[in-house]
């Protein structure tokens, strides 16, 4: 499923705000979470754990034992994403940004993981919050109760411009492989440009 296509302004607003944004505010946020159980502490993959968890900090070295000791203590089974799901996140994530009245710029619900890019008033920690409880109530709804639906935190960064906000949106929707459950708001700088 993909929605909108592609359309940008950045350059163009570069000097302008979003009705009520403060100069010292992000554009937007980046958020990112995966799947519960897809990528473990020690995964030759990387990953980040408590400790180890700074912007532009090392991934943590590959350890199979690792793994094997985390996969020991999983709650769950892993809960990757098939095609009803995603489409079912993507419904989700697009109601919880209409009714917390959050600016959603694109989506992308993946097999192991969401993206998501959305201007809100709140920290991004809590918009990650909303779209992971929201999302996991419908998913269960739907498909039966889980207790692990995704991963304890994600990836909450600020955008800081107009062509960053740009450049995460391109990264979003086209630089993911195959497109799966995909949403691009197509006039998202439409506002600023009045």
């Amino acid at each position: 499923m993909r929605t909108g296509g592609s359309q940008r302004y950045s350059g163009a607003i570069a000097d302008k705000n979003p009705p009520g944004r403060r100069h010292d505010e992000p554009w937007a946020y980046f958020i990112t979470f995966a799947c519960y159980g897809d990528r473990l502490h020690g995964d030759d993959r990387g990953s980040v754990d408590r400790l180890h968890n700074s912007y532009g900090g090392r991934l943590l070295e590959a350890d199979s034992r690792r793994v094997r000791v985390e996969t020991k203590l999983m709650w769950d089974t892993g809960a990757a994403l098939d095609r009803e799901a995603r489409v079912l996140v993507l419904r989700t994530m697009r109601e919880v940004c209409v009714h917390q009245q959050w600016t959603l710029y694109a989506i992308h619900a993946r097999r192991t993981h969401v993206h998501a890019v959305v201007c809100a008033n709140v920290a991004p920690e809590e918009v990650m919050r909303k779209l992971k409880a929201y999302s996991s109530r419908a998913l269960n709804e739907r498909f039966g109760f889980r207790k692990k639906r995704w991963t304890r935190h994600g990836s909450t960064r600020r955008l800081w411009s107009p062509a960053q906000v740009d450049a995460t949106v391109d990264y979003v929707v086209r630089r993911q492989g195959e497109p799966m459950a995909v949403y691009e708001d197509c006039d998202r700088w439409a506002d600023v440009l009045r």
